[in-house]
């Protein structure tokens, strides 16, 4: 059985990850997350660039490698892949199989359905915190 992660659930995950307060990152629908290292103009456009380029997953080839990170101050895990900057939260109640394999499998298919559907629900926009004082 799977079971979806709310908006709320995933922008209080991805602020625990993401403490860093010069980092600024996009989250689409299904729990993928664009950290933006090189922050430039609309974030939200500029995410979507790079999901849309990075996030669908093609069948024997890198777009459809991935590996799991087992989290330490958040349950569940972060699935990684061919682009570093593009990371897919994966809740423990979302899959039944916590095997890695599992798990991985279905982050990929999260983030697979981010980079189709490409919809932003929250924009981290750090910029102003990372200027010189």
């Amino acid at each position: 059985m799977m079971i979806g992660v709310n908006t709320e659930i995933l922008i209080d995950v991805w602020r625990r990850l993401l403490a860093d307060p010069c980092k600024s990152w996009v989250l689409f629908e299904h729990g993928a997350c664009v950290v933006l290292t090189a922050p430039d103009g609309e974030l939200a456009e500029q995410a979507t660039d790079i999901l849309k380029k990075f996030g669908p997953a093609h069948a024997a080839s890198s777009a459809g490698d991935f590996g799991v990170i087992d989290l330490k101050d958040v349950e569940g895990w972060v699935v990684t892949g061919h682009h570093n900057d593009v990371l897919t939260y994966v809740g423990p109640d979302e899959t039944q199989d916590q095997s890695q394999i599992a798990v991985g499998v279905f982050g990929r298919s999260k983030r697979h359905r981010d980079g189709t559907e490409l919809h932003v629900v929250h924009v981290e926009d750090k910029r102003a915190s990372a200027a010189p004082a």
